[in-house]
């Protein structure tokens, strides 16, 4: 019989735990190309000082690890077992099964998260596990009768099975099954160890990660993200209306994919082909142009990990670049992590962020990309600030 007394033993220390969960959300989103039916996510900001680590399969089995100041707890909700507070006419949680929760942890339960909506209010809750912060070990309820006949009764051995077999193997077998797909051995652990997301291991997870139409469900399906991008990313996916028609030199379409507040607009230039980058190009509000990213897959780092990228094409270099944003917004680092986290982007530091600017804004002119305005005289744009003297990355170190 497979019980949380055996997942208990089987469990490692609360910061490998959480490693561990954030490699499986970090794996979960690079693998699917809509957020919605991920299984494993991580939210490092679920309250003051607590982070907490989701899994919800779809299919009415979900389970919660809270890491607080005081410990961790992990709930878990199996909605086929016989110990179902719904099994029962009183709704009640089993008895034994979170009687001995510590009370620092226990208002952990009350969270409305996890309670049946419209319900009666009972936690949705099957097996439980907790470890307070000076505790040498997990702890279950000590006296839980578990029904007999089954040989998971509580579900936890199906509920955590990712948890207490942390093998890359188990990992790739899980999303194999799940996503019905191979899933390179390679990558997985690389994750697992703990390495950032690199172009090349998303591409490996899932071509099509990165592809315009899977970045953009995503950002969609995440309010912190949509917020941001609309105002200090200053890429608003709202704002596709320009202030005015543009065309290219070099004859490639544009297709107008987000705007700031500002009345810039950015565009992605190109035909849309399944596979196919398309370069961004942002104009702004005073008749000025970059080529900005190879990708919207670089736009979006671009400005979730550089958000005075601007300031970068008007001759600003580090350690001054940003300074100003990050001492009125010093929470940044931390956003910016969980944003590329959450949009599948891999990890990226601002320097190497500002050489790809500067080495694609050097482009805009000579390989055609200056818009200029269909039927009106004097109507091309200028380049930004900076640009044609920017078309080496080197000169970001010699600045």
């Amino acid at each position: 019989m497979s019980t949380v007394h055996e997942t208990a033993a089987l469990l490692p220390a609360p910061d490998e735990l959480r490693l561990h969960l954030r490699a499986l959300a970090v794996l979960d989103a690079a693998l699917g190309d809509d957020p919605a039916f991920c299984c494993y996510t991580f939210d490092a900001a679920w309250g003051p000082g607590e982070e907490a680590a989701l899994m919800d399969n779809g299919s009415g089995d979900d389970f919660s690890v809270h890491f607080t100041t005081d410990g961790v707890l992990i709930r878990g909700f199996d909605h086929e077992s016989q110990m179902s507070p719904y099994g029962s006419d009183d709704e009640e949680v089993w008895p034994g099964v979170i009687d001995e929760v510590p009370a620092a942890l226990r208002p952990l339960l009350d969270d409305p998260a996890f309670r049946e909506e419209g319900g009666s209010g009972v936690p949705r809750v099957t097996a439980c596990l907790w470890r307070e912060t000076d505790d040498t070990a997990w702890r279950t309820g000590s006296g839980i009768d578990f029904p007999p006949g089954s040989e998971d009764p509580d579900g936890s051995g199906y509920l955590f099975h990712l948890l207490t077999d942390r093998s890359p193997e188990a990992v790739q077998a899980y999303f194999e099954d799940y996503y019905e797909r191979p899933v390179p051995l390679d990558a997985v652990r690389h994750v697992l160890a703990g390495h950032p997301l690199t172009p090349a291991i998303s591409a490996a997870l899932d071509p099509a990660a990165l592809s315009d139409d899977a970045l953009l469900r995503r950002i969609a399906a995440h309010p912190e993200a949509s917020s941001y991008l609309a105002c200090g990313g200053a890429f608003d996916l709202a704002r596709t209306d320009p202030i005015e028609q543009i065309a290219l030199p070099n004859g490639l379409r544009v297709e107008p994919v987000a705007g700031c507040n500002a009345g810039g607009t950015h565009y992605l230039c190109g035909p849309a082909f399944p596979g196919h980058p398309r370069p961004v190009l942002y104009t702004d509000s005073e008749g000025r142009a970059a080529l900005i990213a190879e990708s919207l897959a670089e736009a979006l780092t671009l400005v979730i990990v550089l958000p005075s990228w601007q300031e970068a094409l008007a001759g600003s270099r580090p350690p001054a670049l940003g300074s100003d944003y990050l001492e009125d917004n010093p929470d940044h680092p931390a956003l910016r992590d969980r944003l590329l986290t959450a949009l599948g982007l891999p990890a990226a530091g601002d320097q190497d962020v500002l050489k790809r600017l500067l080495t694609t804004a050097a482009r805009t002119l000579p390989d055609g990309f200056l818009p200029h305005v269909p039927g009106e005289e004097d109507c091309s744009f200028q380049p930004m600030p900076d640009v044609p003297d920017a078309r080496l990355p080197g000169a970001v170190a010699a600045a």
